[in-house]
């Protein structure tokens, strides 16, 4: 019995030395072994106070992979987003840009990069999500992911998402921007008219929708009435025609895709932005995806808003909106994403069970989300805006409401 105290007391000296250890170390070093590290010093040591605004800054930045490969260059960094970008959001999100191409955590070759900070989803979960299943959808040119640490003029900011951009490239949406003087091949994003409006962004409008031209960044007035011409004749056929004629027109098979991942989560932002089309080849693509941290339920119900409360139930129809208003509506397109959900329903119906795939990332991430809140400080009940919906109070509450939310949409 002694011999069995005195293991006893052994194990609880050493349980007490390593909790001391742990909570004596600094910020930087409580990385854990699988997560990259992202460390910003920027010119003015002032980063962790950084304005949309404040456009482009000065930075250096030290990139730390998980096999100790490094990177240590000088960058240009500035705030990202919209809602995200609000002064009082104070998880920010970033983009930074290299002055070359750099392959960053094996994710391909690019100058622009994105952290994405998921401040509005108390999870951490449902942009990553969201990106599996685009990519188990096989939707072409859905961005790489990886989870990071990141700091910022040494302090910690805890867990972040890094993402390749939405934009042309060869390791990103692969598009012609440069033949016929530019008017070839496009990329477009839409965007609502009560959406804020970004003075750096070129807008237009085909038929009564609105679009932001993305690639090419800065286009003429040729090119700007190239897109337009395509764009609305599009949409009238998308309105207007058969079968065969809008097959004619857009690639049907990346609309369905494209359509099942929306309309499944029930991403918020799909009548407002963040919604991707780009022009290849003589037709018109639907995707790539972005931003999924209003989604799957993460919608204040308490707004008067009928997009908010009907986002926010797992019942339903909701991804009827923008491109998609008229062709969601027809029969064979009805039929096409039926066939499509049902190829996949092996994967759609393991999301939310017990030891099944949102179980899977979060058991794969979860120190780097405690470290989100236990380290960085962040509160997970934090309600930053009103279009979220307001988190409970603990992780595994807002966490057990994400499963029961895809488990009713499943159902």
């Amino acid at each position: 019995m002694r011999h069995f105290f005195q293991k006893l007391l052994s194990a609880f000296l050493c349980l007490l030395f390593v909790s001391i250890s742990y909570n004596s170390i600094n910020a930087a070093s409580i990385t854990a072994p699988s997560i990259p590290k992202i460390s910003f010093v920027t010119e003015n040591g002032n980063g962790c106070e950084l304005e949309k605004s404040d456009g482009y800054i000065n930075a250096e930045i030290s990139i730390t992979n998980t096999d100790a490969t490094d990177i240590l260059e000088n960058v240009s960094l500035k705030v990202r987003g919209n809602t995200t970008s609000l002064s009082w959001v104070k998880k920010k999100a970033f983009t930074f840009k290299f002055s070359k191409k750099k392959n960053v955590l094996g994710m391909g070759t690019g100058k622009k990069w994105a952290l994405i900070a998921n401040a509005f989803d108390p999870t951490l979960l449902r942009n990553y999500l969201a990106f599996e299943t685009a990519r188990e959808l096989g939707l072409e040119y859905t961005s790489n992911q990886k989870f990071v640490e990141l700091w910022v003029d040494g302090s910690f900011r805890g867990s972040y998402i890094l993402y390749e951009p939405v934009q042309a490239g060869a390791d990103r949406v692969d598009i012609d921007i440069d033949s016929n003087s530019g008017m070839n091949d496009f990329l477009v994003e839409y965007e609502t008219e009560t959406a804020m409006i970004n003075e750096s962004d070129t807008y237009f409008k085909a038929g009564d929708t609105r679009f932001i031209a993305q690639e090419p960044e800065d286009p003429d007035d040729a090119q700007l009435s190239y897109m337009q011409n395509i764009l609305s004749d599009i949409i009238d056929t998308l309105k207007k025609g058969n079968e065969a004629d809008i097959e004619e027109k857009v690639d049907i098979y990346s609309f369905v895709k494209y359509y099942l991942l929306n309309e499944y989560f029930k991403t918020y932002d799909f009548d407002v932005t963040s919604v991707f089309f780009y022009y290849k080849n003589g037709k018109l693509y639907a995707g790539p995806p972005w931003d999924y941290d209003l989604s799957m339920g993460n919608e204040n119900a308490e707004l008067s808003s009928e997009r908010a409360k009907a986002a926010n139930s797992p019942q339903d129809v909701f991804a009827d909106k923008n491109l998609f208003v008229n062709i969601a509506k027809k029969t064979w397109f009805k039929n096409l994403v039926k066939a499509e959900y049902e190829s996949h329903y092996n994967y759609f119906s393991k999301l939310h069970i017990n030891g099944g795939i949102l179980d899977s990332i979060r058991l794969t991430y979860n120190d780097t989300i405690q470290h989100n809140y236990n380290e960085a400080g962040w509160k997970v009940n934090k309600f930053w805006i009103n279009i979220q919906r307001k988190p409970d109070s603990t992780y595994e509450e807002n966490y057990a409401f994400l499963k029961d939310w895809l488990s009713q949409r499943n159902a």
